[in-house]
């Protein structure tokens, strides 16, 4: 009788229990605007937002806004905060987000989104629903998705402290799926054992109701006016056991399209991502990681060699020096935002920028501060050092000349109307950069004067030449922009010799050791050389390497007669320099390669925006 009772309680707890955490979530509707891409030289996108803040605001049954992405077609500050002036007219409390145009496309480096909003993901819970926000990427470099570490640590450490079994809804600007993140099967693996219960994004412009892995997700059409004429958004009806999903134009009606269960089990929490990132390329030419490190943020800048010591900027603003020859590390200095662009180091002084508007120079050996120069805007532009003076732009429109031993600033030029990330070549008396303005600039090196400036390729910001690392040979300048023309370039006069777009090569460009070719990688499987004589273009060799298609701004460079570069989805080449034949491929990750630092005729280094610092070894 006694265990009879026992048993009875048992069975009501438990009906109890179940009861309980089903009523947890009580109903509620909510909107989500994406995809609004305000623009300084077009007035609709802007018009477009205010009716649906407005049709928002004459909705009574609503609890609050999420705001999912590419709210700026720049990514520009001003922009950004133009946006937010709209948002802010909004009745309800709203929540929001960074899309790729505003993590690709960023003066800021990304900080002027958290500046202007607070952070770059968020948290909260409503009526027993978790929600989490969080970026999608890329950054900084035109590349697939990528969710960073950082962020996928926090996603688990936010829903463990919620409970495994409670309901969460995620949000994000990219769908997760091969094609759009490149480690979709990372976040899927890490989410599975949680409650998933929908995942809603934006990016394509159009409602799709997709799988990420057999996890639910939701992308809603743009903000953009449709075929129509018409903008809209979409709203979400969340019931005791169920989530409606509706399309609404402004001034229209409600249309639903989608629906999910809140009970049951929509995925299998055990199981695995329906595809995972092929490696058997690695087991065909001998190539072995003599040491790799897997860092806990994202690097997005290439690595550089003093000596025996290897440095490398990452996303959580950390300057790491590594032991060239095992991976230990040396000594860590820490600068207060993200490091963007590359590093460079001689006689003793790295010297790289942050976020946090400041160039560095710290003594290579143990990564104490030298000196440090405050700028009018975050540092993001990679460093050369020739002559014992560093170059480096900024996105205060300068670009600045430092001497690398006592951090006296020789010359500011401040002539720049867009911001700089590329290295500047350092060539004929001059400093030659791009800039995110469709021009190319040349200065003289002595005082920063302006030699010439260049504007030939197509207008648009968009396809400026900012992420190619100029080089020179033979009196011409050669570049590659996101034209997909190859350009050679007067070294003096700064007039265009030549252009062509027979190879279809995209922000990547390199030079041989004899300065007799330069080296360009095409958006489909191959890399390409041409003459750096004459004055008409002429390809020397073209070589199908085999990597896919490629869209990644990583520079093909020649050590001793190889060409090593990366791709955007984890591959490191190796091709012989005077014929273009394959040497080797290696897959470091699933990621994008940063331009890697050749060593040798058998060594590479490596770094990759998963984290990734590596030396591979043939």
């Amino acid at each position: 009788m006694n265990i009879r009772r026992i048993l009875l309680s048992l069975a009501a707890a438990t009906l109890a229990l179940a009861g309980t955490l089903t009523a947890q979530v009580r109903p509620f509707r909510f909107a989500q605007i994406t995809d609004i891409h305000l623009n300084p030289n077009n007035p609709n996108p802007t018009e477009w937002l205010l009716r649906t803040v407005a049709d928002i605001n004459a909705t009574d049954s609503l609890d609050f806004v999420l705001v999912t992405g590419d709210i700026a077609d720049y990514g520009d500050r001003k922009t950004i905060e133009k946006v937010k002036t709209c948002l802010d007219l909004l009745r309800y409390k709203y929540y929001i987000i960074l899309g790729n145009h505003e993590t690709t496309w960023s003066d800021s480096g990304c900080m002027a989104f958290s500046e202007t909003f607070g952070s770059e993901r968020f948290e909260f819970t409503h009526n027993g629903i978790l929600f989490l926000g969080f970026n999608t990427g890329p950054f900084m470099r035109m590349a697939y998705g990528h969710v960073v570490p950082q962020d996928i640590t926090w996603l688990k450490q936010e829903m463990d402290k919620w409970g495994k079994d409670k309901p969460v809804i995620l949000v994000t600007h990219y769908p997760l799926m091969k094609g759009d993140v490149d480690n979709w099967y990372d976040v899927t693996d890490a989410i599975r054992p949680y409650n998933i219960r929908l995942m809603i994004g934006g990016h394509y412009h159009a409602n799709r109701n997709l799988k990420y892995d057999g996890i639910p997700g939701i992308l809603m059409r743009s903000n953009l006016a449709d075929e129509n004429g018409n903008n809209g958004y979409g709203i979400y009806d969340i019931t005791e056991d169920s989530i409606k999903v509706y399309t609404k134009t402004t001034g229209g009606r409600e249309k639903e399209w989608a629906a999910f269960p809140l009970k049951g089990e929509l995925f299998d929490h055990n199981g695995k991502a329906d595809e995972y990132p092929d490696y058997s390329i690695n087991k065909q030419f001998g190539v072995k990681e003599k040491w790799c490190v897997k860092g806990e943020a994202g690097v997005y800048s290439s690595p550089f060699k003093e000596g025996n010591r290897l440095f490398v900027g990452d996303d959580m603003g950390k300057l790491t020096a590594y032991n060239i020859k095992n991976g230990k590390r040396l000594w860590q200095f820490s600068a207060k935002r993200r490091i963007v662009g590359d590093c460079a180091a001689a006689d003793g002084v790295v010297v790289f920028g942050s976020a946090d508007s400041t160039i560095y120079g710290v003594n290579s050996a143990d990564g104490k501060m030298m000196w440090k120069i405050k700028t009018q805007g975050p540092v993001l532009g990679a460093v050369r050092i020739s002559g014992g003076t560093a170059y480096v732009g900024a996105s205060d429109h300068k670009m600045r000349a430092i001497d690398i031993k006592t951090g006296k600033e020789l010359w500011a030029y401040g002539g720049v109307a867009g911001y700089i990330v590329a290295r500047p070549l350092v060539a004929d008396g001059k400093v030659i950069f791009g800039a995110w303005d469709n021009t190319l600039y040349a200065l003289n090196a002595s005082d920063g004067g302006e030699a010439w400036k260049w504007k030939g390729g197509k207008d648009g910001m968009h396809f400026s030449p900012a992420s190619v690392w100029p080089v020179s040979a033979n009196g011409k300048v050669f570049i590659a922009v996101p034209d997909r023309f190859l350009t050679a370039i007067d070294i003096k006069t700064g007039n265009t010799v030549w252009r062509t777009n027979a190879s279809v090569v995209r922000e990547s460009a390199g030079l041989s050791e004899d300065g007799g070719m330069v080296f360009a990688k095409t958006m489909k499987d191959s890399v390409v050389s041409y003459s750096t004589q004459g004055d008409t273009p002429k390809e020397i060799w073209a070589s199908n390497v085999g990597f896919g298609y490629e869209h990644a701004p990583s520079m093909p460079l020649e050590s001793q007669g190889t060409v090593y570069g990366g791709t955007c989805s984890g591959e490191v080449y190796a091709v012989d320099a005077k014929s273009g034949k394959l040497k080797w491929r290696y897959k470091i990750g699933n990621s994008l390669v940063n331009t890697v630092l050749p060593l040798s005729a058998k060594e590479v280094a490596v770094t990759s925006s998963d984290g990734t610092v590596a030396v591979l070894s043939k």
